[in-house]
C-alpha cells in the first residue's frame, strides 16, 4: 500500500482517493468503493501501525522541541518589547545575573529558622577538655561544622565546671550565652556571637568557616583568663568608734 500518498491524502483532507489506495495492493479483486468517512477511519487505523511511527522522535524529544519553541517565541516577544532589541535584552538578563551573585556572594546561604529548640549537650557528659579535643580533631581534618559545635560545646562546659553556668540538661546555646553574658558582661556580644554561629550550623543548614571556628576557640581562651563580676555590697556608713585612750 502506497503509504506516503495516505499520509498525504489525510493530511490535505481529500478522501476521495482513499479507497482506491487502500485496494491497490491487490490485482486479483476488483476496486473497492467504500463511502469516505470508513475510508478515512481505515486510513487512520493502518497509519497507526507501529511500522509507519519507528522514526517519530522520542516523547521527550517532542517535549523538548515544544519547550525550545516556546523559549524562542518568548524571546522574541521580550525582545521586541525591549528598548534595542535583542542586545538591549541580553544586557538585562547579564545585569539581573549579576545582581544576584553578588547578594548570594553578600549575604551567603539563606538562613532557615531551627524548627525547634535543640539543646547544646547530648546525652554523654563529657568535660570542657574532652569537647576542646575533639574540637581540635575536627579542625585539624578540615571539618569545620563539627569543629564549631565541639568548641562552643567546651565553652559553655568550662563555664559550668567553674560554677559560672549552674549544669543543667536541656540548655540552649543561645540561653548559655545570655546566662553567662550576666557573670561575663565584657563579652556578651561575642557570647551570643558564637551562639548564633552554632545555631547556623547546627540548625540552619548553614557550613561553618575556618575564621568562625578561630572566632570561637579564642572566645574560649579569653573566657578561661577572664574573673566574673561578682555583686559588690554597698559601703557601710555605720561611724567608726573611737577607742578610749584609757584601758
Amino acid at each position: 500500500m502506497p503509504r506516503t500518498a495516505i499520509r498525504t491524502l489525510l493530511s490535505s483532507g481529500d478522501t476521495t482517493a482513499l479507497p482506491s489506495l487502500l485496494s491497490a495492493g491487490s490485482t486479483d479483486e476488483p476496486p473497492l468503493t467504500t463511502p469516505r468517512d470508513p475510508a478515512r477511519e481505515a486510513a487512520r487505523r493502518e497509519l497507526s501501525k507501529r511500522m509507519y511511527h519507528e522514526n517519530d522522535p522520542s516523547l521527550f524529544q517532542r517535549a523538548l522541541d515544544a519547550f525550545w519553541d516556546w523559549l524562542g517565541k518568548l524571546l522574541n516577544a521580550a525582545s521586541t518589547a525591549t528598548p534595542g532589541g535583542t542586545l538591549g535584552l541580553v544586557v538585562i538578563i547579564l545585569t539581573v545575573v549579576a545582581l544576584v551573585a553578588a547578594l548570594w556572594w553578600r549575604l551567603g546561604t539563606p538562613r532557615r529558622q531551627p524548627t525547634s529548640s535543640a539543646t547544646l549537650f547530648d546525652d554523654r557528659p563529657r568535660s570542657a577538655a574532652d569537647h576542646r579535643s575533639a574540637a581540635e580533631a575536627h579542625a585539624a581534618q578540615g571539618h569545620w561544622n563539627q569543629a564549631v559545635q565541639e568548641r562552643m560545646r567546651a565553652l559553655v562546659r568550662a563555664l559550668e565546671e567553674r560554677a559560672l553556668l549552674d549544669v543543667r540538661p536541656g540548655r540552649t546555646a543561645d540561653e548559655a550565652a545570655a546566662e553567662a553574658g550576666r557573670a561575663l558582661p565584657a563579652h556578651t556580644d561575642r557570647l551570643r556571637a558564637a551562639a548564633r554561629d552554632f545555631d547556623d550550623v547546627t540548625y540552619g543548614g548553614r557550613s561553618a568557616t575556618e575564621q568562625s571556628y578561630h572566632r570561637i576557640a579564642e572566645l574560649d581562651r579569653d573566657l578561661e583568663r577572664t574573673k566574673p563580676q561578682l555583686a559588690t555590697s554597698a559601703p557601710s556608713t555605720a561611724p567608726h568608734t573611737r577607742q578610749g585612750a584609757a584601758e
